[in-house]
């Protein structure tokens, strides 16, 4: 039973698999550990990053409204002596604000 060499992966393009197949044993060795290496390597990044994400969900304020991006800060704003709690961000060059509530509630 003669021995076959094994099959590439389908989308591997044909130069790097001419590239593989001209390699020594001892060449495809070290690509192999090299590739196992940036693999766990990439799975970890990709799980970092997942986790930071679900962080930064989990830390959102139970206050700040969907619509407000987390950077967002509250400043006071005074309008006819009333003082009001505002959203406040950066977009670009512009400033936005919302509405949050008044400082002073029972004002």
């Amino acid at each position: 039973m003669p021995y076959e060499p094994p099959t590439p992966p389908a989308d591997l393009s044909t130069e790097f698999v001419n590239s593989l197949n001209e390699s020594s044993p001892d060449r495809l060795q070290d690509i192999a550990r090299y590739a196992e290496a940036l693999a766990e390597y990439k799975v970890r990044e990709a799980r970092l990053e997942e986790e930071s994400a679900e962080d930064d969900i989990d830390d959102r304020p139970d206050d700040l409204p969907e619509d407000v991006p987390m950077k967002a800060t509250i400043t006071i704003k005074e309008i006819n002596d009333n003082r009001y709690y505002y959203w406040q961000w950066r977009e670009g060059d512009t400033v936005t604000s919302k509405y949050k509530g008044p400082v002073n509630p029972d004002e």
